[in-house]
């Protein structure tokens, strides 16, 4: 039995690693195509893009491992009934769960690296990633000059060029507005050519302009009634600009900015923290639902209707126990009492219904926060607990399938995986807008997928019929043939 489980792990070992580096490498083909505007353009270094893609894949593997492990068990459980190794197990005796037994182990140890990766190591790749992604959202785009265009994207200058060389870095035509003093277009440099030059230590932009002018306005003169404007044009034949490109440097934030997100957070943190901002939460709570002075509103109004005679003064010698009869007192007022006190009860309805409204959209934002922290609690268990589910899907199927590499296998894990993220974010909104219990929520996906694990399990260490693929095929065949002979049927 030993050199039968060396055989099955080395089996197994072999595919899940390579399914494990596709899945990471096509999820990260979906992560640069979600953030491909923030990096193209931006003239960053292949080594912040380099570190990027290494925080955004250590991102991933928690996602990455499920799958690889559902591709993994499929593959190896499909080659051996393809080859008629499961067959020939089965026959000296073997059952499929001794059969599994070693896989099982194996993948109680793969949740354990994938929790501890989740608990310890994503934390901390999570909080590198982020500051380095705002960093670079942050990031200016690279100059870019364009023909006929006016660029704006050096602070306080407007450059147009009306033709660039093909094989050199030369620009005619070219008209740069300066608008350092913030008066206006005032200042204008005019050439027929020029060339634009990044200096060494990439501090300035260089811009060297060729046989031009540059006409600059004055103030407004009032030495005499008449409005006087006096203007200036000196002609050069070489001139050279140099631009700050200190607003094109690249700078990280600081990581203390994020280090509160629930994320960057283990375990442990999310329990404390979470604890923290609950209390916080009720707090707030109890302080916003005693906010509202309803009693002494009452008071008011009871204090008014007392005194009919005396409209405009309040009695504060009317307790908020008070028993009067509204109805008589009411009919005892004029029209115009009752509709200054309509009047008043409206705003005071109005006032009290915008005030709850706004504090009920701070508590609901307060609220999402809190949950946010126990979410990720959840989720650190819930994805590690998704690899076990996903060894007792797919090695019964690959028993059932019987087809090894990536064909059958990777469609089969592909539509299976997508029904559990879809089960897995919608339990997640859920849980998120307090629909449901956090439990229910963020356990949905396995609540479903770990019954239909065991019953797949079940089914094919009994070589029911039920999970038979071929009893399905020659009965569609059965049923194929005998519509065939009703059709063509002599009458």
């Amino acid at each position: 039995m030993k050199l039968l489980h060396k055989f099955i792990i080395k089996s197994f070992l072999g595919p899940f690693f390579m399914t494990f580096f596709i899945c990471v490498f096509i999820l990260l083909m979906q992560f640069l195509w979600k953030y491909i505007d923030d990096l193209v353009g931006k003239g960053l270094d292949w080594g912040i893009v380099s570190e990027l893609l290494m925080y955004a894949s250590f991102g991933l593997v928690p996602l990455a491992f499920p799958l690889a492990m559902l591709l993994a068990s499929i593959m190896t459980f499909g080659n051996l009934g393809e080859n008629y190794e499961l067959v020939a197990m089965k026959a000296s005796g073997i059952s499929l769960f001794r059969i599994m037994r070693p896989l099982f182990v194996v993948a109680l140890i793969l949740t354990s690296i994938a929790f501890y990766f989740s608990n310890n190591i994503l934390p901390k790749t999570n909080l590198k990633f982020y500051t380095l992604m705002y960093s670079v959202k942050q990031q200016k785009p690279e100059m870019v000059i364009k023909e006929g265009v006016f660029s704006n994207d050096m602070e306080n200058y407007s450059i147009k060029v009306e033709r660039k060389g093909k094989n050199n870095n030369m620009l005619y035509d070219v008209m740069i507005y300066n608008h350092a003093d913030n008066q206006g277009n005032v200042n204008v440099s005019i050439s027929d050519s020029g060339k634009m030059e990044i200096t060494q230590d990439k501090k300035f932009m260089s811009i060297t302009l060729y046989n031009g002018q540059n006409y600059t306005e004055g103030t407004e003169s009032r030495q005499s009634t008449a409005k006087r404007y006096p203007f200036r044009r000196e002609s050069f034949q070489k001139e050279v600009i140099n631009i700050s490109m200190k607003d094109f440097e690249f700078n990280r934030i600081d990581e203390k900015r994020y280090a509160g997100a629930s994320k960057m957070m283990n375990v442990s943190q999310l329990t404390s923290q979470g604890d923290s901002v609950f209390k916080e939460y009720k707090l707030q709570l109890w302080r916003y639902l005693t906010a509202f002075s309803y009693i002494s509103d009452v008071n008011r109004q009871v204090s008014w209707l007392s005194n009919p005679i005396d409209s405009l003064r309040i009695n504060p010698n009317i307790k908020p126990d008070s028993i009067v009869d509204f109805d008589k007192t009411i009919a005892a007022l004029s029209t115009f009492e009752k509709a200054a006190l309509y009047q008043r009860v409206i705003g005071n309805v109005r006032s009290n219904s915008l005030a709850l409204t706004q504090q009920f959209d701070e508590m609901y934002m307060r609220k999402k926060s809190l949950n946010s922290y126990a979410m990720e609690w959840h989720r650190k268990f819930t994805l590690s607990f998704a690899c076990l589910i996903f060894f007792f899907i797919g090695a019964p199927l690959g028993a059932i399938i019987r087809k090894g590499g990536l064909g059958m296998p990777v469609v089969v894990s592909i539509l299976m995986f997508i029904a559990y993220y879809i089960l897995m974010i919608t339990g997640e909104k859920f849980a998120r807008e307090d629909a449901w219990s956090m439990v229910g929520g963020m356990w949905l996906a396995s609540f479903v997928f770990l019954p239909l694990g065991i019953w797949l399990t079940y089914k094919a260490a009994t070589d029911s019929g039920v999970m038979n693929i071929e009893s399905y095929q020659a009965l569609f065949k059965r049923l194929t043939k005998v519509r065939f002979f009703n059709r063509h049927k002599p009458e």
